[in-house]
Parts: C-alpha cells; structure tokens; sequence
C-alpha cells in the first residue's frame, strides 16, 4: 500500500503542477496565452474558461470522496490535453511539442491507475476491518 501511495502521489503531484501552472496564464489572460490561442485559431475569451475548468479539476481530483467527480475531472484533463495536441498538429507546429502532450498523458494515466490501486486496497481494507 505504501509503494501505491507513494506512486500515486508522485503521479498527481506532477499532474496538479502541470496542470496548476497551465491554468494561469489561461485564467489571467496573459499576452504569451493570448499568442498561442491566437496561433492555434482560438478565440481569447475561450482562455478564462479553460483555466478555471483545469482549477476545477484540480480540487476535484485531491478533495477526498466524490468518486463521480473524480472520474469526470482526469476525463477533462484528458479531453483538454487531447485537444490541445490536435491542435498543435493541425497547424503544422513541430513533432518536438509533441513531447510536452506525451508527458500530460503519462501523468493523468498514472494518477488515474494509482487512484483506482488506492482505492481498491482502501475497501479490501475496510472489508477485512468488518469481517474481522
């Protein structure tokens, strides 16, 4: 249980971070994310939005409880960084900003895996504490 702790932890640690650090250029409006919604055929306004929608998700995937909302916040994280590789390959940017994409998607997959590992040894826990 602790290795799984400890790795799931490691895995959504880096993922709030990446994710946080997103977010507030998105949120602020900042000129670099201005540039690059621009780059990729986006309007501003869509930017604030977007950046509150990565806090959401945050909070949801570290506030203990609400499984649902859990399950609905790696899904948005997923779409958000799907989409945004999409974009970056239809307009042409190169391979090598690809990688940034690739890494998002290790972490999400790693947080989600090792949440469901915790989890499942959680209830295994909590069923030989009752029967015992």
């Amino acid at each position: 249980m602790k290795k799984t702790n400890s790795l799931y932890w490691v895995f959504t640690g880096l993922l709030v971070a990446l994710m946080g650090i997103g977010s507030i250029p998105d949120i602020l409006s900042a000129p670099d994310a201005v540039a690059l919604f621009k780059h990729l055929g986006y309007p501003a306004y869509l930017l604030p939005f977007l950046g509150i929608a990565k806090l959401l998700g945050i909070v949801a995937i570290l506030v203990p409880g609400f499984p649902r909302i859990k399950e609905w916040a790696y899904a948005g994280m997923t779409f958000d960084l799907t989409g945004a590789m999409y974009s970056t390959i239809v307009v042409g940017d190169p391979v090598s900003s690809w990688l940034f994409f690739v890494i998002g998607f290790i972490l999400i997959a790693g947080s989600y895996i090792y949440h469901h590992k915790r989890s499942k040894a959680a209830s295994v826990l909590t069923t030989d504490s009752i029967t015992t």
